[in-house]
């Protein structure tokens, strides 16, 4: 796909490969796809994978791309019991402005009310309890995403993982985010940032973790 120019009223560049038991049944993932010069003004997304991911999707290259006024930038959703393994994918020089969410999300609590909001007033988040994992558990992983610029989101970077269940090996380099916040990470195993510049214009901190692990952020180097 390349040079096209998206106005919708739903996700523009959005990559699917079936949902719940019908797609991993299917089991044949979204593969080897192709994204280069597209311009996307109004959507709820501007990339996407998912949430209807079942069947996977790896070996997804999308390059030049400007997003201007969507709700969300670059955007990967998903829920238990989807299921499905979403992994290699390669996204950079993206421009972003006027976002109204995120600039970059990784959800996996699509369309379901956050199970432990955090208490009014605390930036302590209760642990949320973890569900066995099985055939509908859907997995992030291997993402590397560089040469990114947004100015104006409501939030930077936002990556919610599972408690069984974590969002795994994401690597963002060369950024400059101008958001009302920085970096909000929630069950999160290996990532890494280089060369990120965050710009929040609240006074809430730059960066909040929790319940992640293996981070790396640089300089200094990793």
């Amino acid at each position: 796909m390349e040079g096209c120019t998206f106005d919708v009223g739903d996700d523009a560049i959005c990559i699917k490969s079936g949902r719940n038991e019908q797609g991993r049944a299917r089991a044949m993932p979204t593969e080897n796809v192709l994204i280069r010069n597209c311009t996307v003004y109004r959507a709820h997304g501007g990339f996407v994978i998912g949430s209807e991911m079942s069947g996977g999707a790896r070996n997804i290259y999308a390059h030049n791309l400007t997003f201007i006024g969507t709700d969300i930038g670059i955007r990967f959703k998903t829920t238990r019991g989807r299921g499905g393994i979403v992994e290699n994918i390669f996204i950079e020089n993206v421009d972003m402005k006027s976002i109204p969410g995120e600039a970059i999300l990784f959800d996996m609590y699509y369309m379901i009310k956050d199970p432990t909001p955090q208490v009014a007033g605390s930036k302590e988040r209760p642990v949320s309890p973890a569900k066995p994992v099985d055939e509908g558990t859907p997995q992030f992983r291997k993402i590397a995403i560089r040469n990114v610029t947004c100015n104006g989101a409501r939030t930077g970077i936002l990556v919610r993982g599972l408690p069984e269940m974590s969002i795994k090996d994401i690597s963002i380099e060369n950024a400059v985010l101008q958001a009302d916040k920085g970096l909000v990470c929630i069950e999160a195993d290996g990532i890494k940032l280089k060369n990120v510049t965050l710009l929040p214009t609240s006074t809430d901190p730059v960066m909040e973790v929790h319940n992640s692990r293996n981070w790396c952020r640089s300089p200094p180097a990793c």
